[in-house]
């Protein structure tokens, strides 16, 4: 048994379900949230000393609960999780605190391993591959969607795209 206490914050109820079971037979005191609305009250009163965190709540951002969490106990190992990952949105994660980041699907071996990897691994091979023009573009919105903290709107307006556009954008998986 582990002891340790984790925060799941995953606005998916059936995976955040699963998590929670998953974790609690390796021995883990798990609570779970749906959404970054009492990420600061409940993680004050239940200390975690662990976080999984959605990239994307709803129509919020999995960064600010991140962010809440470092501020609370900088200490913290946080697991960011996303099936929207960009180069962007994880290089803001790890400056806000995340301690990894992970693409969906990710299991629970693959969130305890990332748990485990705080330092970084100077032995990571360094891989020349093209990026290709989807990917750029992919990228490029949701760096856009972090500057402008997750507005659609503005971010819509950034892009010179029409708001409905970008929401298609986004609803379709980039693969």
């Amino acid at each position: 048994m582990t002891g340790h206490k984790l925060l799941i914050i995953e606005d998916d109820v059936v995976f955040a379900r699963t998590l929670a079971r998953s974790f609690e037979r390796r021995g883990y005191q798990v609570e779970v949230l749906n959404g970054p609305e009492e990420v600061e009250p409940r993680a004050r009163a239940f200390v975690p000393e662990r976080a999984v965190v959605d990239l994307r709540l709803g129509g919020s951002s999995g960064l600010v609960c991140v962010k809440q969490l470092h501020d609370i106990d900088p200490t913290m190992r946080i697991v960011v999780l996303t099936g929207f990952a960009s180069i962007g949105t994880a290089v803001e994660a790890v400056k806000l605190g995340a301690t990894n980041y992970l693409m969906k699907p990710a299991n629970t071996d693959d969130i305890e391993a990332a748990f485990e990897r705080v330092d970084g691994d100077v032995d990571t091979e360094l891989k020349a591959r093209p990026t290709s023009i989807r990917t750029l573009e992919w990228e490029h919105i949701h760096q856009t969607l972090a500057d402008t903290n997750y507005n659609l709107s503005e971010a819509a307006r950034r892009l010179g795209l029409h708001r409905r556009t970008l929401a298609r954008k986004l609803d379709k998986k980039h693969l």
